[in-house]
């Protein structure tokens, strides 16, 4: 499907025209250059490499400088490709704008990397109710696991099971957003509700 390489600039609200508030996030969506066209014949598949967000050559490797050498563009930080179903044939150092993609678009999913919670207990990262009221004596164990049913059979811990561990800080995709508004002219984008990651953050933008 096509898509936009974006970043995620923050949340707000904004009033409906029934009058109620409604939250969502502001995403700066391209312009993304074409860096690289996938072909059946050569690679296997179709699709199109795109490229986003200005960097330095001192900041690019000699081979990624190369690259974007050939497509004719200055070095990106980010590069993500896209089933080649764009309107349109598309050609080396080309750009993709925010109208090209998603004008008359009313829903649109959107890829994060959600936010890094580090190593956290049953109660943060389930919703545990924790053991209880501290009685029989019972010290410190308010927001502890407790027992995980492994007794004689089967001697062992199922896979799967809901344990403290490293949180957050992996790709979400959140599909079905409603496309409020968009603003060509600034390349932003106003969807529903909220998007992984943190402010800054890089996204995928799918049509």
């Amino acid at each position: 499907m096509p898509g936009l390489i974006g970043k995620k600039i923050g949340m707000t609200s904004v009033f409906g025209a029934d009058g109620k508030n409604i939250p969502c996030t502001v995403i700066e969506a391209g312009p993304c250059v074409v860096t690289q066209l996938r072909t059946v014949e050569k690679d296997g598949y179709a699709a199109v490499q795109l490229a986003y967000d200005e960097t330095t050559e001192k900041h690019t490797s000699a081979p990624l400088q190369g690259h974007f050498k050939k497509a004719g563009t200055t070095p990106k930080r980010k590069l993500v490709e896209f089933k080649d179903d764009f309107a349109g044939e598309l050609k080396l150092g080309d750009t993709v704008a925010l109208s090209d993609v998603l004008e008359g678009v009313n829903y649109v999913d959107v890829v994060g990397t959600s936010k890094g919670k580090g190593f956290q207990g049953v109660v943060k990262r389930h919703g545990f109710a924790g053991v209880g009221g501290q009685t029989h004596g019972q010290h410190n164990r308010l927001r502890h696991p407790g027992s995980m049913g492994a007794s004689s059979w089967p001697s062992r811990v199922f896979p799967g099971m809901r344990m403290a561990g490293h949180m957050g800080n992996v790709r979400v995709k959140v599909e079905n957003l409603q496309v409020l508004k968009l603003i060509p002219e600034s390349n932003l984008l106003v969807v529903k509700g909220s998007v992984p990651g943190a402010k800054g953050s890089y996204v995928i933008v799918e049509a």
